[in-house]
């Protein structure tokens, strides 16, 4: 059983009658009558013991009750909404979890990505590791709520906005060609999907998305009318791009899309 001294005994008793589940610094100094040194060693010393969990400097998650075995996790759903709420922004966890989550990828992901118009780079929210992708304002959207066990609602990528992501984004998600093969895939499941990703690819994606998404779904017999918005779309060039990016510039040229067809 953890053994606690009178302050921190006293900081569990606030928090947990009050349902408390963050403390900024200055929190304590009122309601505790503490000075603002002994709240900043409290907030430490609970810290280190992996009691609490640090957000940013001066910004921690606490536990509804104190934890068995002395040591607290919070999950991920507290954790990135506690950072990103801090900010006052907004996200939606992307990438390699969301095609985990919608079954195109079985690698279950150890980070969890996360586009958002506030935060980029890593961080580490006690288990919780974070690969922040900061995106303007407008490339936010096209999400769906998902609720885990923690009760609060964790925001993905929907389903047709991660196909189109895994086109735009391919870089750093190493996703073509695959896919490629995941549209492919559920649009022999959805008659609805191919009007749906254009939608989606004209609103959120760029040139080289609206080519290679263009030229798959003329390749996959969707209606030329439905073509015809997405070639509207594009502008005027003279240079093509790879069908994949990562193989030799050598194949086919078509001069609709502005792409190589360069797949063997």
């Amino acid at each position: 059983m953890e053994s606690f001294v009178p302050l921190e005994t006293l900081f569990f008793g606030y928090t947990q009658s009050r349902n408390i589940q963050s403390i900024e610094t200055g929190d304590l100094v009122r309601a505790l009558a503490i000075t603002p040194i002994q709240e900043r060693k409290l907030l430490s010393r609970l810290a280190r013991r992996g009691l609490i969990v640090r957000v940013r400097r001066g910004f921690y998650l606490v536990p509804s009750r104190i934890p068995a075995g002395g040591r607290w996790s919070p999950g991920e759903a507290l954790a990135l909404t506690s950072l990103i709420k801090d900010r006052g922004g907004r996200y939606q966890i992307c990438g390699p979890n969301a095609f985990y989550r919608y079954g195109w990828d079985d690698q279950v992901p150890n980070r969890t990505y996360v586009y958002n118009n506030r935060i980029s780079g890593e961080r580490q929210i006690g288990p919780v590791a974070l690969t922040l992708i900061k995106v303007a304002d407008e490339r936010l959207g096209e999400t769906a709520a998902v609720s885990p066990p923690e009760g609060i609602d964790l925001v993905y990528s929907s389903r047709v906005r991660s196909l189109m992501d895994a086109v735009y984004d391919w870089s750093r998600f190493n996703t073509l060609p695959r896919a490629y093969v995941w549209i492919e895939t559920e649009l022999a499941k959805d008659d609805t999907l191919a009007a749906d990703l254009i939608k989606v690819t004209l609103r959120y994606g760029n040139q080289g998305t609206l080519r290679r998404i263009g030229k798959l779904l003329e390749m996959k017999g969707v209606q030329e009318a439905l073509l015809r918005k997405i070639a509207k779309a594009l502008q005027p060039s003279s240079s093509l791009i790879p069908w994949i990016p990562t193989a030799p510039k050598r194949g086919t040229s078509d001069r609709r899309w502005g792409v190589i067809v360069n797949n063997g």
